[in-house]
C-alpha cells in the first residue's frame, strides 16, 4: 500500500523534472491535510535555496509555531543541511523520506535533535534520482554542493 502523501511528493518531483529541474518533491502535512507542496526549483527559478522542502514550506505560507510542531514533512530525498536546519528551526517533529540510497543528508543530526525519521526506500524515488544523476552529474553536484 502506497502512502498518499509520499505519492503527492513524488508528483511534485515529477513536475520539477518535467520543468527541466531536479526531481525532488516535498509536501507539508498538518493533521492529515497537505498545507504546502513544492519541488526543487533551483534551475527553473535560478534560486540558491528552493530545494523541494524549502519550496513546500514557502508554499504553505506563514504558519503559527503550533502548526509546524504538529506537522509531518514528506520528501522524496534525504534532506540536506539547509533543509534539515529549517526542519529544526520550525520544530517539525517528523520527516518521511522517500529514499536515501542516492544521497544521505543530515539524518543523524535530525535524529540527535529528536526528529522522528522514516525512510521508505521507495523504488520510484530511487529511480527518479538515479536516472537524473546519471544523465546530469554536473547539475546534481552543483545542487548538493560537491
Amino acid at each position: 500500500m502506497s502512502d498518499p502523501f509520499m505519492q503527492a511528493a513524488i508528483e511534485e518531483a515529477k513536475k520539477g523534472l518535467a520543468e527541466g529541474g531536479i526531481p525532488i518533491g516535498s509536501v507539508l502535512v498538518h493533521r492529515g491535510v497537505i498545507i504546502g507542496r513544492g519541488h526543487n526549483r533551483r534551475v527553473q527559478s535560478g534560486s540558491v535555496v528552493l530545494h523541494g522542502e524549502m519550496d513546500a514550506l514557502e508554499n504553505a505560507g506563514r504558519q503559527s509555531a503550533n502548526v509546524y510542531r504538529e506537522s509531518v514533512l514528506y520528501t522524496t530525498l534525504s534532506p540536506c543541511a539547509m533543509c534539515s536546519g529549517t526542519i529544526l528551526l520550525y520544530g517539525i517533529p517528523q520527516v518521511v523520506i522517500g529514499e536515501n540510497k542516492t544521497f544521505v543528508g543530515e539524518e543523524q543530526w535530525l535524529t540527535q535533535r529528536g526528529v522522528e525519521l522514516t525512510v521508505l526506500q521507495d523504488p520510484t524515488c530511487v529511480a527518479l534520482m538515479r536516472d537524473f544523476i546519471d544523465a546530469n552529474p554536473t547539475l546534481w553536484n552543483e545542487d548538493i554542493g560537491e
